[in-house]
This record gives structure tokens, C-alpha cells and sequence, in this order.
């Protein structure tokens, strides 16, 4: 598919914010693709206020975070107005694209005017989203999407990926997942803002509760997360858990924290554009013969791996760093 024409970005851009949704994802596409046009939305997002919210919602496969966001739209649509979804999926490790995707999830939402939904593979990165998720969430702002969320798969490190894109953080568990809380609980407990103990229908859920609880316990009362029990599949909690989400924005939007983790949030996606520059650059320098020297060079004895790997850095830092990512 060829890149859209630069020149037309500027009208595609004012399409999208006046509710053409097809504008919309032809822009969220070109956020994918990188490149000099994905550079230019950039620049038209900075010039525009966004006054969204992002809740992130994560947890481990088959934890059911689809059927509780379908019905957490239901109870949240009422005050948000409009909301938008964009869902995270696993990437395939051959094609790169979403194992799952809309037509899979079926949210029953997705037909309203006031529900967009887009899936994004997750590209294999480590923390499990897409590389352009940040800049979708800002563009859906800046286009009067005043909720945004973020749906993805965690496992492990995707919480604090998340936790550095979005404002309340959403942790779902299954009861009988003691061990799983033991064993993630540093990572769970710093960027939790809401446990969710979904199918709590199901045994073990006293036991998995009594788990947070105690591991929730050092924390101070003001600051520890909320813990809901839902049934998503009969729609059961969907009401607590949006009253708790509204009440810890409530919470943090007082205090000033908010303000604070938006700081964190822009300073994560400036680190994030460079070390993608930087692995841009590094591809293509080995792909250059100067790596292969220093290979052979290595190889024979010749110098060690430390100093051929300082010689690199010096040829990295010396080359002229690609325009855009």
C-alpha cells in the first residue's frame, strides 16, 4: 500500500475531528506505518488540546477482558458521552499482525456511534503495545474522544507499559490466581490503580482476594487500589468497577497527581521515539561492512568484544541519524 500523500494529511486530519471515521483509521494506519506522513499527524497533534482520559485495562489471557469491557461501555457511555477502544492483540510472529481483531471480538458496542474500536497488533514489543498505541490514544483525544481504552494482554512487563501510556490502570485476575499475584506483586502493586477479580463466580475467590489484600496491605489506605469483583459474562459489578474508576480520577485529578503522571506518560514517549531511532540506526549499521569487520575481527582474536563493540558506538554516534523513525 503506498503512503498517503503528505500534502493531504492536513484535511484527512480535520476530516477525522469532525467525525469521519474513516478518516480516522486511514490516520491511526498511517501512526502505524511511521514514516515522514505519520511525522506530519504528529505535528498537527501538538498544536491541539487534548483533554481525554485513558484507562488501561490488562491482565493475562483468558482473564475475560473483552466481555468486561463490553460491558463496562455499557455503564460508561452515560457519563463519557463517547467513548473509544483500542484494543491491543498479540502479534503473530511471522506476519507481525493482530492474532485477533474486531470482526473476532464482537463487542456488541462496536455499531454505535459513540463506540469506535480499533485493534493494533502489538508488533512484538516487549511491553505488549503497538508502537503507535500513544500516538492513537493522543489522536482520538485530539479528535473529541473524551475516554479512551486501552485493552491488552499483560504478561509480565505489560503493565508497566501501560501504566506509562494511560491515567488509571485496570489489573484483571481470575480467582485461584494466588500464585500468579505472589509471584508478579512487585510489578501489580506499583501500577495497579483498580484490581479486578473477574469470574468471581467461581472457587477461589475468597482465597485470591484474602491474596491482594494482604499484598495491598503496606501500602496507605488513600493510595491502595480498589478492588472489584465482577461476573462480566452476566454483567455483574460493571457498575462498582466504573464507580471506582470515576473515583480514582476524581481522586488523582484533585490531589494534582494526574498532572504528574502525564509528565511521566510524555517522558516515557520520548524515550520510547529515541530508543526506536536508535534500533532504527542500529539495523543499519549492521547491515554495514563495518560491522562484518569487527566481527571477523572478533573472531580472530584480534580485539575483544568490549572495545569492538565501544568502536561501534563511536561509528553509531558519528553517522547521520535517520530523519524519522
Amino acid at each position: 500500500m503506498s503512503e498517503q500523500p503528505v500534502q493531504n494529511l492536513s484535511e484527512l486530519f480535520e476530516q477525522a475531528c469532525a467525525g469521519d471515521r474513516g478518516a480516522l483509521a486511514r490516520l491511526i494506519s498511517i501512526l502505524e506505518r511511521g514514516g515522514e506522513a505519520a511525522a506530519q499527524v504528529e505535528r498537527a497533534l501538538a498544536s491541539r488540546t487534548a483533554r481525554g482520559y485513558t484507562v488501561g485495562i490488562t491482565g493475562a489471557p483468558g482473564a475475560g477482558k473483552s466481555t468486561l469491557v463490553n460491558v463496562l461501555l455499557g455503564e460508561a457511555l452515560a457519563d463519557a458521552g463517547r467513548i473509544a477502544l483500542l484494543a491491543v492483540d498479540p502479534s503473530s510472529p511471522l506476519s507481525r499482525g493482530a492474532l485477533l481483531g474486531d470482526r473476532v471480538r464482537m463487542h456488541s458496542h462496536a455499531a454505535s456511534s459513540d463506540v469506535y474500536i480499533r485493534s493494533m497488533a502489538s508488533r512484538g514489543q516487549l511491553g505488549g503495545l503497538a508502537v503507535a498505541t500513544r500516538s492513537a490514544r493522543r489522536l482520538l483525544e485530539a479528535c473529541n474522544w473524551p475516554l479512551v481504552i486501552i485493552e491488552t494482554v499483560g504478561v509480565g512487563q505489560v503493565e508497566l507499559d501501560v501504566a506509562s501510556t494511560t491515567d488509571t490502570v485496570v489489573v484483571v485476575l481470575n480467582p485461584g490466581w494466588g500464585d500468579e499475584v505472589q509471584a508478579n506483586k512487585a510489578g501489580l502493586m506499583e501500577v495497579a490503580d483498580i484490581f479486578v477479580i473477574n469470574k468471581a463466580d467461581k472457587a477461589g475467590l475468597q482465597a485470591t482476594r484474602r491474596d491482594l489484600e494482604g499484598a495491598l496491605a503496606a501500602i496507605p489506605q488513600e493510595q491502595r487500589p480498589t478492588i472489584v469483583e465482577t461476573v462480566a459474562t452476566e454483567g455483574r459489578g460493571a457498575t462498582d468497577l466504573w464507580a471506582a474508576i470515576v473515583a480514582h480520577r476524581k481522586r488523582i485529578t484533585a490531589s494534582g497527581e494526574l498532572s504528574m503522571r502525564r509528565d511521566e506518560q510524555r517522558r516515557a514517549e520520548l524515550r520510547g521515539v529515541m530508543e526506536a531511532r536508535l534500533e532504527l540506526a542500529l539495523d543499519k549499521l549492521f547491515a554495514s561492512d563495518t560491522v562484518s569487520e569487527q566481527l571477523r575481527a572478533i573472531g580472530q582474536g584480534d580485539v575483544d568484544i568490549v572495545s569492538a563493540g565501544d568502536t561501534l558506538l563511536v561509528e553509531l554516534f558519528d553517522r547521520q541519524m535517520p530523519s524519522r523513525t
